[in-house]
């Protein structure tokens, strides 16, 4: 068996020797015959690495939202369907803090129940700097900590009674502290927003920058204030529900589904009047939305490689002829016709190879240049890597049998007389 297998790998090594050697010798040829497939390969690797760099952009920023926690507002988080759809949706009813106290009183399956609002974009300022105008001043609840994975780093997240109050305290995400309080603790401080003082009771867990955003330059207030002080009446909030664990995430859903249907009038059969999504339906959505330009990518790759196949056959039936004195001599001497099939059959599968990785190297550098520009983590898409390249293999197999085939058929003697 070891003998076998020493033959074996002796003989696929000559061959590779002499595949190498002839795409060495002829590198015009082989280079416009390769091209076809590096084309078809890189839309591959082109589209499938931007792609991948956003689907964990996005899980990145899904993260935000803490374990078995969804969330419910007016817009669905893709819009599809033109203006028609944003008129339906803009005559929705908005979620309000009457919605917020239903579900929290009634929906007793959950852990948390919270609300946030982005109220403001406003330059903020203490007594040692400031920032852009642009910094995001956001509402939220007591029970919005938990729910959007908010940890407190130092001193204490809003309570209920801050909410009920009205008082003007907010709690700094750790970039606007060190933005603002460059030399030590913001605790205690007072931190402006529109001229407004509010007094900083916490500071939360740095989490870092994802899309090439801070996620840590941000305030949170009191949210009645923030709608004391911001509310218009085409304000929606957005309601956060953290289930107790993945077991009772299904009916905690339901549960608070049942609970909003019932207090805003949605009559049975009609569809909800609000969007309920979680960390896996936006992943779904994703999926779903880039389907067709998915579907659409394996139509032009496959027309491409089709064409490439069938350049490197042609290719292939051009070096026969022109090597059928050398196969002559190499049967003469005692080569056999598996090792001539073997010898073709191998530089079909490499002109495709090296085609193949000159695609995977293009399509991950411009793909990867696409994310940056796009402020996108950049990804080294390993399944579509060895997919595309497991592609070029068949690809050279299917269109290289024909011309090995050939090779190994001809007659030694009338091939030894080949001029």
């Amino acid at each position: 068996m070891s003998r076998r297998l020493s033959r074996l790998a002796t003989e696929w090594g000559e061959g590779l020797r002499s595949a190498v050697e002839s795409v060495r010798s002829h590198k015009l040829r082989s280079s416009l015959t390769l091209l076809g497939v590096m084309v078809g390969v890189f839309s591959i690797l082109l589209v499938m690495t931007t792609m991948r760099a956003m689907k964990q952009a996005i899980e990145g920023e899904l993260a935000a939202l803490g374990a078995n926690t969804f969330q419910i507002q007016r817009w669905p988080a893709i819009t599809f369907g033109g203006p028609e759809a944003m008129e339906k949706y803009g005559r929705r009813q908005r979620l309000t803090v009457a919605d917020l106290r239903a579900v929290s009183t009634r929906a007793t399956f959950a852990l948390h129940v919270g609300a946030q609002i982005d109220l403001v974009g406003a330059e903020a300022s203490s007594r040692f700097d400031k920032t852009p105008p642009n910094t995001l001043l956001v509402g939220a609840t007591t029970g919005a900590f938990p729910a959007r994975n908010w940890v407190v780093q130092e001193g204490r997240a809003l309570t209920d009674s801050d909410s009920d109050s009205g008082v003007d305290v907010c709690v700094l995400g750790s970039g606007l502290e060190k933005a603002l309080f460059p030399f030590g603790s913001a605790l205690g401080d007072t931190v402006k927003f529109e001229g407004i003082p509010y007094r900083v009771v916490g500071i939360l867990e740095r989490k870092g920058a994802m899309s090439g955003n801070d996620q840590d330059r941000f305030a949170i207030i009191p949210l009645n204030t923030g709608l004391n002080r911001y509310g218009r009446p085409w304000r929606s909030l957005e309601l956060l529900v953290q289930a107790p664990d993945r077991q009772s995430y299904d009916a905690t859903l339901e549960q608070t589904r049942a609970i909003l249907r019932a207090i805003r009038k949605v009559a049975p059969g009609a569809e909800d009047d609000f969007e309920i999504f979680s960390n896996d339906s936006l992943i779904s959505q994703f999926e779903s939305f880039t389907l067709t330009v998915r579907v659409g990518l394996a139509a032009v790759s496959s027309i491409a490689l089709l064409a490439a196949g069938i350049g490197i056959m042609n290719i292939m039936l051009v070096s026969v002829t022109e090597r059928t004195r050398e196969i002559g001599i190499r049967r003469a001497v005692g080569a056999r016709k598996r090792d001539i099939l073997t010898q073709f059959l191998l530089e079909a599968v490499l002109l495709c190879e090296i085609g193949g990785a000159l695609g995977v190297a293009a399509g991950l550098l411009v793909g990867n240049i696409a994310a940056h520009l796009m402020r996108l983590p950049s990804v080294v898409p390993i399944d579509w890597i060895v997919l595309s390249l497991g592609l070029c293999s068949l690809v050279g197999i299917l269109f290289g049998v024909y011309p090995a085939r050939k090779a190994a058929g001809l007659d030694p003697v009338e091939s030894l007389r080949f001029e």
